[in-house]
């Protein structure tokens, strides 16, 4: 996904999250639901993620420099390995404790008129924040299965606000759920138990989080639709008897790096290699503008 299009994903988030947080906060208040105050933690812990992964979307764009000389894409990734960990200690940690403690001290629920109020107004703030990183990521994955692109994607800001939002709207329906059988039954029970199903939801998005962030800070090579295509570009200039490897790794959604090793004519001159070569890199930066870095590495047949 083009920088811009990830950059206006984490602002409609943000915009979302710090509305939906002040109205919880303020709900919770005057309420005395756990599960509110739970979903307030989730959605201030949320309004930070998009903070940060801005300030890591900006960082990524910095120039190379001697010492980074590929750039610093892969801070993005770093930043995304953050965002999931404040998830899973924040956000599931502080819903398993007030939900815990909610259990062990439970408090009745009041003015339930408002609570369900800040519950559907936060419902259709996540759904509006939702439909905008569903609609990039459809855009992106093409014809590949949900659960395909979500392995394969690169864009770890756009996922992490839709698996964020999705777990963020799975817990207003608990929270939901939770204050309505409260009220139902007069027992504050359910709402404490709503707030642990809520932490476990949260975490259980946060694992998914750490697993993809963790691959794409390693290093994860390109869709291999690319991978096939830059092997075709190369091998069909004049004097490349063969490609013998294509090499790629992400820096960033929109950089990637290849090292492509080709076997050129034996009859050919030194000279006639390097013109090939300065032909290849120019056909790769005309047609696939997303690889900002390749090598061509010319091997003996």
């Amino acid at each position: 996904m083009a920088g811009h299009e990830s950059t206006r994903v984490l602002l409609t988030a943000l915009a979302a999250n710090v509305g939906i947080a002040v109205a919880k906060f303020v709900a919770a208040a005057i309420t005395g639901s756990s599960a509110m105050l739970t979903e307030g933690v989730h959605s201030l812990v949320d309004s930070t993620n998009q903070v940060l992964l801005l300030y890591g979307t900006k960082r990524s764009r910095r120039a190379p420099t001697p010492m980074h000389p590929l750039g610093y894409g892969r801070e993005l990734y770093f930043w995304s390995f953050v965002v999931a960990m404040l998830v899973f200690s924040l956000g599931a940690g502080v819903s398993l404790y007030e939900g815990i403690l909610h259990l062990l001290y439970p408090e009745p629920t009041g003015d339930l008129l408002i609570a369900f109020i800040v519950l559907g107004v936060a419902i259709a703030l996540e759904g509006w924040s939702t439909l905008a990183a569903l609609k990039a990521f459809n855009s992106a994955r093409g014809r590949k299965s949900v659960f395909r692109a979500i392995r394969d994607t690169k864009d770890a800001p756009n996922l992490i606000v839709l698996l964020e939002n999705s777990g963020a709207i799975a817990g207003l329906v608990i929270a939901a759920l939770g204050i309505a059988l409260s009220a139902l039954t007069g027992s504050p029970v359910f709402d404490g138990i709503a707030s642990v199903l809520i932490g476990v939801v949260l975490a259980a998005t946060a694992v998914m989080l750490l697993i993809e962030a963790k691959g794409l800070l390693i290093g994860e090579a390109a869709d291999p639709e690319l991978v096939k295509a830059l092997h075709d570009c190369t091998e069909g200039h004049a004097g490349v008897v063969a490609v013998k490897e294509v090499l790629t790794v992400h820096q960033a959604p929109d950089m990637v790096v290849a090292i492509i090793s080709a076997d050129f004519e034996d009859t050919i001159s030194a000279r006639d290699v390097e013109q090939t070569v300065a032909d290849i890199e120019t056909a790769i930066a005309a047609r696939f503008p997303v690889v900002t870095r390749v090598y061509i590495r010319p091997m003996g047949g």
